[in-house]
C-alpha cells in the first residue's frame, strides 16, 4: 500500500469516527450499565448470559484502522508468504488496490469486515448461534455453537462456514470455505481455498473486546500467523444501512 493510500484510509476513518457514534439519536439501550450522570459505564464488568457465559452482544468497531490498512504490518511482523502469494501481494500494492473486491461492491469478510472503524458490526448471541450483522454492504455472518462440525463439502462463499465453542470465557471460532477472491485487508493480503481462520474472542469488560485471528493457509503462507485486534463498544446506538453504489466510484478507480 502506498503512503498516499494509507493516509486515505486514515483520513476516511477519521471523518466517520465523529459521526458513527451519533448514528441513532436519543437512544438508551436497555441493560447498559450507567454512571450517576446517566452516561454508559464502559468499564463495568462484561455481561453474562443465563448459563454464565460472557455475552458478546452489542455494536462494536475496531479501535483504530491499523489492521485494515496492513494486517500483518500492524503487528510488526512480515507475513510468511509462499512465493506466489508474495508476488500477488506486491502486484496489488503496486497497482494501488485497483482490483480490491469491495471497490466493486463485493463483500468484505473475516477479518476485514470487522477491522474497518467507520463501519461497525453488531453481535447477537444466542445459545446455539452467534450472528454478526455488518453495516458495510448490509451483510451478515453466522457462527454456529450447537456442537456441529465443519462441513466436509463446501461451496466457497464470502463468509464461509463458522463454528464456535467456549473455552472458559473465550469464544473460539473456526472458519473455512471463504472464497479466494477475498482479500484479508485493504492492502491485499491474499489467501487460497485452503484458508482456515481461528478467532479467539474475549470481552474483557462492558466496553472492550479483543479478537486474536490466526491464519492457517498452507498454500499461501509457509506457517500460520496471528493478528490481535482491539474493539470498542458503541453504546446507545444501532446500525444504519450502507448500500454500495459502485457506479459512482468506478470512474475514479485507477491503477498505476
Amino acid at each position: 500500500m502506498t503512503l498516499k493510500s494509507i493516509w486515505g484510509v486514515v483520513a476516511f476513518a477519521a471523518i466517520f469516527a465523529h459521526t458513527a457514534a451519533a448514528q441513532w439519536l436519543q437512544l438508551q439501550v436497555p441493560g447498559t450499565p450507567r454512571s450517576p450522570d446517566g452516561t454508559p459505564n464502559l468499564r463495568a464488568p462484561a455481561p453474562r448470559t443465563a448459563d454464565g457465559k460472557p455475552d458478546l452482544s452489542g455494536v462494536w468497531r475496531a479501535r483504530d484502522g491499523r489492521h485494515i490498512a496492513n494486517l500483518a504490518g500492524a503487528e510488526g511482523i512480515t507475513a510468511p508468504f509462499a512465493p506466489w502469494a508474495e508476488a500477488l501481494y506486491k502486484e496489488r500494492r503496486e497497482n494501488n488496490g485497483l482490483d480490491r473486491p469491495s471497490g466493486k461492491c463485493l463483500p468484505k469478510s473475516v477479518p476485514d469486515a470487522m477491522t474497518l472503524p467507520p463501519y461497525p458490526f453488531k453481535i447477537v448471541q444466542t445459545p446455539t448461534v452467534t450472528v454478526m450483522l455488518f453495516e458495510i454492504f448490509v451483510s451478515y455472518r453466522q457462527i454456529h455453537t450447537d456442537g456441529r462440525a465443519l462441513p466436509r463439502e463446501r461451496q466457497p462463499s464470502w463468509y464461509g462456514y463458522s463454528i464456535g465453542r467456549w473455552e472458559q470465557d473465550t469464544l473460539v471460532v473456526e472458519t473455512v470455505g471463504i472464497t479466494d477472491r477475498h482479500w484479508l485487508d485493504d492492502s491485499g493480503y491474499p489467501h487460497s481455498d485452503a484458508l482456515k481462520i481461528t478467532e479467539r474472542i474475549r470481552r474483557s469488560d462492558f466496553g472492550r473486546m479483543d479478537i486474536e485471528f490466526t491464519f492457517d493457509d498452507p498454500k499461501a503462507y509457509t506457517k500460520p500467523w496471528t493478528a490481535k485486534v482491539a474493539f470498542e463498544l458503541m453504546p446507545d446506538t444501532e446500525l444504519l444501512e450502507y448500500v454500495c453504489e459502485n457506479e459512482r466510484d468506478a470512474p475514479h478507480m485507477v491503477g498505476k
